[in-house]
């Protein structure tokens, strides 16, 4: 682990379905998740707590520069929709908040530069 970086944990299903999308994707963003999903610790789907951020999880972050709270749903990159907060399991912030637990805060490069992110709530883990 790097420094000030968060332990994280992924499920042995999004594990699963995640490494074939990375296989076929070769940029920073799935290389970054990549360098993720190697560090993880990884659970069997049916035992995670429900302060885990997992796939099709609808997500409460506040930006700690900015103060903003935003809800997303971290999903598959097929199906991203940014005008429901569907955002891509590829996009910096899908991939800076996937393997979180509420309360854990990490830093990440954002297209705006780099962001300290802190899980607030999760809610309803598909």
């Amino acid at each position: 682990m790097r420094a000030n970086e968060p332990a994280i944990t992924v499920t042995d299903q999004d594990l699963e379905r995640l490494l074939p999308i990375l296989d076929t994707n070769d940029t920073p963003a799935a290389e970054q998740l990549d360098w993720e999903l190697r560090r993880a610790s990884v659970v069997p789907h049916g035992s995670v707590d429900s302060d885990l951020v997992t796939m099709n999880a609808d997500v409460v972050y506040e930006d700690l520069e900015t103060g903003e709270h935003k809800t997303v749903r971290v999903v598959y990159p097929k199906d991203a929709n940014a005008a429901l907060g569907h955002v891509s399991v590829l996009a910096p912030i899908g991939s800076a908040l996937l393997g979180l637990r509420v309360g854990q805060t990490i830093e990440w490069t954002v297209p705006k530069g780099t962001r300290r992110l802190v899980v607030r709530e999760v809610h309803a883990q598909r």
